[in-house]
């Protein structure tokens, strides 16, 4: 496909929120309907124009896995995918649609450091990411690389922490099971974007106040 799928990424988001409708509040802050929509998207091979396609179609949740640290990229990843490259993703979704959270996924066990980790974090911090997941990388089979480390459930509540309180994302999930469409962080992520939503209302009401005044 010439846009790698963007079209359909943007259609499907489209034809659900025909369908569901916006998240949408009431004047009190407590009614709420409407559907949230979250999409898991390729890195489009860093064509920015397609990324936006989808980044504006409607969607609530843009996510975007960069799977590993950067010093593991070249072994674990495709050889078309990029650390760099998928910043630029994570990165340029909020330059298109500032009010779209953004999500990324880490696998561990595949021999990164501490300081790997933590030197990830601070990039997908410094670009804006809302929402990280970790979770353990499992081998799917024999010609696939090995795990170097099962990290103790302990240490992922370590990193939930650290995520959360030192690099200021807006949620964490963190342990063994965990993966990017994890089920324990919908919830939480449903009231994120429904709090975005009161926030966009009461700014506009406020403004529209001022206009008056």
């Amino acid at each position: 496909l010439e846009d790698q799928g963007a079209g359909h990424f943007r259609r499907v988001v489209q034809n659900l929120k025909e369908r569901g409708g916006n998240v949408t509040v009431d004047e009190d802050g407590k009614k709420e309907r409407g559907i949230i929509v979250e999409a898991l998207t390729p890195d489009f091979r860093g064509d920015l124009d397609l990324v936006s396609l989808v980044a504006t179609s409607g969607l609530d949740v843009y996510a975007h896995n960069i799977e590993t640290v950067e010093r593991l990229q070249k072994r674990v990843r495709d050889h078309r995918a990029g650390y760099h490259q998928s910043l630029s993703v994570l990165r340029h979704v909020k330059t298109v649609n500032p009010n779209a959270l953004t999500k990324t996924s880490i696998m561990l066990g595949l021999g990164e450091s501490d300081e790997d980790i933590r030197a990830t974090m601070r990039d997908l911090s410094d670009n804006g990411v809302d929402v990280v997941t970790f979770g353990q990388y499992l081998q799917p089979s024999r010609r696939h690389l090995p795990v170097k480390e099962y990290v103790t459930p302990e240490k992922y509540e370590e990193w939930r922490v650290e995520a959360e309180e030192v690099y200021g994302f807006r949620y964490c999930a963190s342990g063994p099971l965990v993966r990017s469409s994890y089920k324990a962080g919908e919830f939480f992520l449903k009231n994120m974007v429904r709090e975005h939503e009161r926030e966009r209302k009461k700014k506009a009401e406020e403004e529209a106040k001022l206009s008056v005044v």
